[in-house]
Order: structure tokens, then C-alpha cells, then sequence
């Protein structure tokens, strides 16, 4: 592993106790320029977990609660009329940060999370007729409740793809539980965390991705895991070209924390619940799908070639 993301994810690990690999699959897809789904219950640690990583990164960070009655505008920004100069003057929204929290963005109404996810997509935001660019890097990491929680619109399959990985925190274990009862409050911890990592370094990080090499027969086996999720009577769909492309991305940029410069098919098996979880679904019974133990059975069907 490189310095610099060696020194983010030991800082990352001092607030967030007892849950290293989710810390590593959330720098995973910022190194491979997606954005990132975290769904678990109130309080596990999942605001914590990016203001933490905004800072340990020195990212310009942003917070935004979504609630019912949000409108797309209180996001993307808004021109008021300025009387002086008799003109528009455009006033940006908290989406023009380089790392953004969508806190509980399944409370938020269909048409307020589809202005955020057009953002993430283009990387752009067009208001009154003029498209302005996003911050460079642009990182979004969405929370989402459980479904069946009350007040919540969730989010359409078609817009659960465009976040390259889904994660879940779930409860810490005993040892990082009586950290967390024993320790300083993590809000003071975060205070006084420093960056790492300068914006520059990260960005070359994220070109370094690009440049991993991903060998014939590891191309095999990535379409032979799409061709059994198609396949396969057990999902309601398959695996979409998209789920391939992110899937390598995320592989690279995890071959990338190891230090290395070639995909193996290990890295390939470490991220695919995160970037399948959400795009899986049983036939048996959709309600009740638990997405990562699809995708772990996926890898588990599908043979090294």
C-alpha cells in the first residue's frame, strides 16, 4: 500500500473502531471515481464515517439532511433577483463541495433525489439555462435507512446503479463497542483529525487506477460472473455491462490500496458484494433479498477460470 493511503486509512480506523474493511471498500470507490451507498440503521456510524474521511483527506465537505418537503433547488442552488444591479445573481447549493453527505436521502421525494443523482452523474449542474461544473474531486456518499422504515421513498433500481458500491456498518463488535463507551466522544476525535493527503496526490491516485492492468483471463472470469447472473434462475436480472465496468474500476483501485499494479482475481471477489449487493435481486422473494449474500453466492458459483 502506498503511503500516503496508508496514513488515511490508520487515521479513518481511530474514529470509525472495528470496521477496517468498510472503511477500505469507501476509499476503494473514491479511488475509482464512483460514489458510494451506505445503508444500515440510525447510528451505526455512517455520518461519522465520511466526515471522517473528508477530513483525513482535507476535502471540502458538505452535509446535506434530506427531508420530505426538500426541494431540488435547496441542493443544486437558486438565482435571486438582485435589486442593485437589476440582474440574476445564481447563489450555489451545498452540492458544489468536493465531498458531499446525502444523510437519509431515501426521506427525500422522488424528484429532490433525482436532481441529486443527475449531479452525480454529469458531474454538472444546469440552472436558469447555464451549466456550471462540480468541484473536482467529486465524491458523493449517500445514507440510506432500510426501507422499512417510516418515511422513506426508496430509491428505483435504475437510480440504486448509479452508485458504484453499496456498504452496510451493521453493529461493532464487543472489543470496538466498549472503544466507543470507554473513549473520547468521536466528535471531539474529528475535531482534531488533519489531512493526509494532499487533493493533488488523490487525484493522481485516481489516474494510477486507470492504469492497473487487468490481464485476458481476469476479463474472462469478470464476464463469466455477469453471464451466470443473467443466467441463473436465482436473480430477477442480471448483472448490466455498467455493473461489469464498475466492477473492474472497483478491482483496480483495490489492487491499487495493495500495492500492486494487476488485478487478481481475489480483487475482484473483496469487492463484488459491495458493487452487486444492490443490483441483485432474488426471484424467490424481492422484499426480503439480502443482497450481499447473493452476491457472496455469486462468487461462489463462479469458478476461476
Amino acid at each position: 500500500m502506498t503511503h500516503p493511503l496508508h496514513n488515511v486509512i490508520a487515521q479513518t480506523e481511530q474514529v470509525i473502531l472495528g470496521k477496517p474493511r468498510q472503511i477500505r471498500l469507501a476509499l476503494t470507490c473514491l479511488l475509482a471515481r464512483g460514489h458510494l451507498l451506505i445503508e444500515d440503521l440510525p447510528g451505526v456510524g455512517k455520518t461519522m464515517l465520511a466526515h471522517a474521511l473528508a477530513k483525513t483527506l482535507g476535502l471540502q465537505f458538505q452535509r446535506i439532511q434530506f427531508t420530505s418537503d426538500m426541494l431540488p433547488a435547496d441542493i443544486l442552488g437558486v438565482s435571486i433577483y438582485q435589486r442593485d444591479s437589476g440582474e440574476f445573481k445564481f447563489h450555489a447549493g451545498p452540492i458544489f463541495a468536493q465531498m458531499i453527505l446525502a444523510d437519509e436521502v431515501n426521506r427525500a421525494t422522488p424528484k429532490t433525489q433525482s436532481a441529486l443523482l443527475e449531479a452525480m452523474e454529469e458531474h454538472q449542474v444546469t440552472s436558469e439555462g447555464e451549466t456550471r461544473p462540480l468541484p473536482v474531486p467529486f465524491f458523493v456518499i449517500a445514507t440510506q435507512n432500510p426501507t422499512n422504515q417510516i418515511g422513506t421513498f426508496p430509491l428505483p433500481e435504475s437510480q440504486l446503479d448509479r452508485f458504484l458500491m453499496r456498504i452496510q456498518l451493521g453493529y461493532p463488535d464487543k472489543q470496538a463497542e466498549r472503544g466507543l463507551l470507554a473513549g473520547v466522544e468521536r466528535r471531539d476525535l474529528i475535531a482534531k483529525l488533519t489531512p493526509q493527503m494532499e487533493i493533488a496526490e488523490l487525484m493522481d491516485l485516481q489516474q494510477q487506477v486507470k492504469q492497473v492492468f487487468t490481464s485476458p483471463a481476469l476479463l474472462d472470469y469478470v464476464q463469466a460472473i455477469l453471464r451466470h447472473s443473467r443466467e441463473s434462475a436465482r436473480y430477477v436480472h442480471g448483472l448490466s455491462p455498467r455493473a461489469g465496468l464498475s466492477l473492474l474500476a472497483a478491482a483496480r483501485a483495490w489492487a491499487l490500496l495493495d500495492g500492486r499494479n494487476a488485478v487478481i482475481p481475489e480483487d475482484i471477489q473483496a469487492v463484488l458484494p459491495g458493487v452487486a449487493s444492490h443490483r441483485l435481486q432474488s426471484v424467490q422473494d424481492i422484499q426480503a433479498s439480502d443482497g450481499d449474500k447473493l452476491a457472496r453466492d455469486l462468487v461462489e458459483a463462479v469458478a476461476i477460470p
